[in-house]
């Protein structure tokens, strides 16, 4: 085993590479104010975004689901990846090469799982594109040309040829360091009689990209009629590869999706290079499976789900192609993105309509489109005789629970107005009932599907929160919003409220979540230390926070926007003042409970000094009123 990575490393890794970066890889950002970036959190679902990133402290939080933390705790959490993992591909980003404490440098076959079948995965990629060039491969750049593809394009998109043998990239990869366990385990190799051998041979390639960059995968066209494997033979779901889960082209097409808000959904490698070579670069595919939750998830996070989204699907005309339509549909109430289909009137899919009719042929495939919900509800209509009252009654009963499941009761409305107008149903009205009544059937039996999981944002700790003990935070109070705002300066602005803050007892922190902060605070060295090291400070706290609670409530305080756009001494000075002003008048209360309680039979000795610390403490009353910070 190789020892732990050399601190030092770690923190020159946080400090390399931005948190913006890494997570602009997965999602759309905007501006959020106060420096901080927003998008929709990709750990739960969401309708607007919650998820904040502050590229300053190089932290992230989503105040829905509570996840947070650093640019690595991020990698981790979205990619499954083990801690020495993240930091190791983060280093190999940054150019940093790290030490370990025990073991020295970290040899090739010490590194994680997910690392070693990625790596696997480009060597592989690069060994299909040098064989592209191989005279065995002719064939194979035949096929591309014949489908108007050129070397350029196939350069551009990684397209390569896997050699017909038994076992070449196998004994290559070998040659390069890598297990015969790690190559089953990619997908990249299967068991033979006498071994591994190579899964892909004699096919033309594509490498399958997650969002990030990364080769997770290859699909593979049969090339030769004695080729007795399917057409499209992809790699098997592995611990890097999921099928449901990846989109291809999504990595070259992510950042033009996000600034226009729109994404063209195609079916297969040919389809989305015909696009992007046509100058649709939001054109992206499933990979030899349906359209379904988690690439909507995936495309919401680029989308934003913001008015203007859209979503374009372009299947073929032929039945095959309406059918995977009709399944996109079914899925298409989870995008708040508006979503339509786009079919050449010929039928032909872009790859075959741009070698026929050239680019622009291909970039105006997408301009006259059909709402999705439209399309779906043609198609059933289709199918029944409208020119009978009992065709049209039978079309509306299968019509009308679909649009019963539009969620925008506008929306659903209007779509229910323009089924009637399909059917030739002149009573308008009957069928904008039905449809209202089949929703509230729906709603009634529970059919908005199950309730959203428990959102632990910060509303959520007026009930009893887990890791804290104590009574239960209230926003609503004054009180706790003072000290909430006191601790996001602290971690924000450390060198604002230092060193008074450091002075400040837990018992001065009403609500346990921000005592338990406050104590992480003292622990990692107080404000003081942040002002010096703002950076290492914020690590510091979470690193010292007894769990995940505590360590979650640190992340969203530190990300969170200060509640006024100008943040200076005077108003960290209001925030300390009230805070302790609130201390003070508390154990004024104490006090005079305890004199109530002493009575005049008391010791005199003991009454004597209760009634002095109730004049100390009226005293520092009155002066933190009168002269604010200059008080404490």
């Amino acid at each position: 085993m190789a020892g732990r990575i050399n601190d030092e490393d770690v923190k020159a890794v946080r400090d390399a590479v931005p948190i913006d970066a890494v997570v602009s890889d997965y999602l759309q950002l905007r501006n959020a104010g106060g420096g901080n970036l927003k998008g929709l959190c990709p750990f739960h679902d969401e309708k607007s975004p919650s998820f904040q990133v502050s590229p300053s402290k190089g932290l992230f939080h989503c105040f829905g689901c509570q996840e947070g933390g650093d640019t690595i705790a991020f990698v981790m959490k979205i990619d499954h990846l083990t801690f020495s993992e993240v930091v190791e591909r983060l280093a190999a980003q940054a150019g940093i090469t790290l030490r370990y404490e025990e073991g020295g440098y970290n040899p090739a076959h010490q590194r994680g799982e997910r690392i070693r079948l990625v790596e696997a995965h480009k060597v592989a990629a690069q060994f299909y594109v040098d064989q592209l060039e191989s005279p065995e491969a002719e064939i194979g750049r035949k096929f591309l040309a014949e489908r108007g593809f050129d070397q350029a394009a196939a350069a551009h998109f990684g397209v390569g040829y896997s050699p017909a043998g038994w076992d070449h990239l196998t004994r290559y990869l070998r040659g390069k360091g890598f297990t015969d366990k790690e190559l089953t385990l990619s997908g990249i190799s299967q068991e033979g009689r006498r071994g591994p051998i190579d899964r892909f041979r004699g096919r033309l390639m594509w490498p399958i990209r997650d969002i990030g960059g990364d080769v997770v995968g290859f699909g593979a066209r049969k090339l030769r009629d004695d080729d007795n494997g399917p057409k499209y033979l992809n790699t098997p779901e592995t611990a890097i590869y999921k099928k449901s889960q990846v989109l291809y082209g999504i990595d070259l097409a992510k950042k033009d999706i996000a600034k226009s808000s729109r994404a063209v959904v195609v079916e297969g490698y040919t389809d989305v290079m015909a696009c992007h070579l046509a100058g649709i670069t939001t054109a992206i595919a499933t990979c030899g499976t349906a359209f379904g939750s988690d690439h909507i998830k995936i495309l919401r996070r680029l989308l934003m789900d913001n008015g203007s989204a859209r979503v374009i699907f372009t299947f073929d005309g032929d039945a095959a192609g309406q059918k995977a339509a009709l399944r996109a549909f079914e899925d298409d109430q989870k995008f708040a993105a508006e979503t339509y289909i786009a079919i050449a009137p010929d039928g032909m899919d872009p790859c075959d309509l741009r070698l026929a009719k050239g680019d622009t042929a291909v970039a105006d495939l997408v301009e006259p489109r059909t709402p999705l919900f439209e399309f779906a509800l043609r198609q059933i209509v289709s199918r029944y005789d409208l020119e009978t009252p009992a065709g049209r009654a039978a079309a509306l009963d299968e019509a009308a629970p679909v649009v019963a499941r539009i969620k925008n009761s506008g929306a659903q409305h209007e779509v229910a107005v323009q089924l009637a107008g399909m059917l030739g149903i002149l009573d308008t009205q009957f069928v904008v009932k039905r449809v209202a009544q089949l929703a509230r059937w729906a709603r009634d039996r529970g059919g908005r599907g199950p309730a959203p999981a428990p959102q632990r944002s910060s509303q959520a700790y007026e009930n009893a929160p887990q890791g804290f003990s104590g009574p239960a935070l209230n926003l609503r109070s004054p009180a706790h919003r003072t000290e909430r705002e006191l601790i996001k300066l602290a971690l924000q602005y450390p060198h604002l409220v230092s060193p008074a803050f450091d002075a400040y007892g837990l018992d001065e922190f009403t609500a346990p979540p921000y005592a338990a902060v406050r104590r992480a605070i003292e622990e990692a060295g107080g404000a003081e230390y942040g002002a010096q090291d703002p950076q290492e400070y914020l690590v510091r706290v979470r690193d010292a926070a007894p769990d995940d609670a505590v360590r979650s409530m640190v992340t969203e305080l530190a990300v969170e926007a200060i509640l006024r756009k100008t943040v200076d001494e005077m108003y960290a000075g209001i925030q300390l003042v009230q805070v302790r002003l609130r201390a003070v008048d508390r154990r004024i209360r104490d006090v005079q409970g305890s004199l109530a309680r002493l009575g005049a039979g008391g010791d005199p000795q003991h009454l004597s000094a209760v009634q002095s610390e109730l004049w100390v403490l009226q005293q520092y009353g009155q002066a933190l009123r009168e002269r604010g910070a200059d008080a404490l």
